[in-house]
């Protein structure tokens, strides 16, 4: 009985192990399913449902660590598959764990009516902070991509960099700007916030904006002007400029370079008056330092006579010449001969008495009003006072610079002869043998009688 027993015991022990691997058979392939369900349950990543999510270049934290219900909420029981409960408004998810975006003066529209998901993938996304797009291609979802459609496009908007400008959330600035005014351009423009800080004078369109001047996304001429040429963007604000230009009889060469008004002026700021980029003699030199067609080389002949007319020695070339033109010869700014016989009429010495006294050719006699006297007598008045060959300005005097006093010439111009002029200065007074008259003395003190 013992052995039966013993064996009894054994067949029953194999049974119930048999048992045991058939139900654990049957139990392996019922929770197949029950598995595979509770892999749809707690995650919603499986081979077969949402198989690519959270394998894209940038990943919201949430999907990244597989908590979906971060976001959605979840309908139905467990062990069957979710339903999502629809979002009407993705920002107040999104303010759950980000801080608020609709505080500012400035609110972009898409984020005030709460439609985060417009411009950001709430899952994943090939493009950096969740993005649906690039900077430019996003953006020209809702705004007009002809803004970058100029032949010279920004640098920001032309690698899709608006966001460099503009913030896409909100700003206390307006056109959702990143800054006031010109500080955004000096985001980028640290040279020019610099170089602007110490200089005396600034233009104009730079103190108020630098897009009166320059479109800020893109434009069909260099430096994103708005208009062709520096000369035409000139003229939108100096229109008097524009029509004294093309109104007057003698044009200055240097508005025809192919800088026009930059040859001279600087756009933005500058030390000296007007916007030069130079002291005003330096500027005309630029181009006056060699012969040109109807002109010396200035700057040599500068060189080699040294008693300078008043406005050279200022440098102000101006104070003679209308460097944006004139009605008369030389671009003069009023009317000086440029002949050596004029009949005496006052008109004829307008650029001059700019500066000297009228009665200079006017009294005959005088003990103030000149040295160049013998005597009383004025000597200018003797000169100039001819009915049909009263002698100009320009028969003794350069009105640039010469190596004798008072600017006297030692020739002049007559015809095609260089007329010596012979001036000699004394203690009282002085001489000249010109080529049209014998030698001729003067003295203050003591006249002298001419034969």
């Amino acid at each position: 009985m013992h052995g039966r027993g013993i064996k009894a015991v054994k067949v029953c022990t194999l049974s119930f192990v048999a048992i045991f691997i058939i139900l654990g058979i049957y139990a392996f392939s019922a929770n197949n399913w029950t598995i595979g369900s509770a892999e749809a349950a707690g995650s919603c990543v499986t081979s077969t449902c949402h198989s690519t999510m959270g394998k894209g270049k940038f990943v919201h934290g949430p999907a990244a660590v597989g908590q979906c219900d971060a976001c959605h909420i979840q309908q139905g029981s467990r062990g069957q598959h979710p339903k999502f409960a629809p979002i009407t408004n993705s920002a107040e998810l999104c303010y759950k764990c980000h801080d608020r975006l609709d505080v500012k003066q400035g609110v972009h529209s898409p984020v005030k009516a709460g439609n985060c998901t417009l411009c950001h993938d709430a899952h994943q996304s090939s493009y950096k902070f969740m993005l649906r797009g690039d900077g430019q291609s996003l953006c020209f979802k809702c705004h007009d991509k002809k803004i970058a459609g100029g032949k010279f496009v920004h640098g920001p908007v032309a690698v899709g960099g608006c966001a460099m400008c503009h913030n896409p959330h909100q700003t206390d600035y307006p056109k959702m700007l990143n800054a006031v005014g010109n500080d955004v351009c000096y985001i980028c423009h640290t040279d020019k916030a610099q170089s602007f800080q110490n200089k005396k004078f600034a233009h104009k369109p730079v103190k108020e904006k630098c897009i009166n001047c320059h479109s800020p996304h893109s434009g069909d001429y260099k430096f994103n002007f708005s208009q062709e040429g520096s000369r035409d963007l000139c003229y939108t604000c100096h229109k008097d400029k524009k029509d004294w230009i093309e109104s007057v009889k003698v044009k200055h060469g240097g508005l025809e370079t192919d800088k026009k008004c930059l040859a001279c002026h600087d756009p933005h700021v500058s030390d000296y008056v007007k916007q030069l980029t130079r002291e005003p003699a330096d500027s005309c030199n630029l181009c006056h330092n060699k012969q040109l067609t109807k002109t010396i080389n200035m700057q040599e002949y500068l060189e080699k006579n040294k008693n300078y007319h008043g406005p050279i020695q200022q440098k102000d070339c101006s104070g003679c010449h209308n460097t944006h033109g004139s009605d008369n010869f030389r671009i003069l700014r009023k009317y000086y001969p440029p002949v050596f016989y004029a009949p005496f009429d006052i008109k004829n010495y307008e650029l001059c008495f700019n500066c000297h006294e009228k009665t200079l050719v006017i009294d005959a006699k005088t003990k103030t009003l000149t040295g160049f006297r013998n005597g009383e007598q004025n000597l200018h008045f003797v000169h100039v006072n001819k009915v049909d060959k009263g002698r100009t300005c320009r028969a003794c005097h350069d009105a640039h610079a010469t190596n004798n006093p008072k600017h006297i010439r030692n020739a002049v111009p007559f015809g095609a002869w260089g007329l010596p002029v012979g001036f000699s200065k004394t203690a009282g007074g002085g001489s000249c043998l010109p080529g049209c008259h014998q030698k001729f003395e003067y003295n203050r003190d003591n006249p002298v009688r001419n034969r």
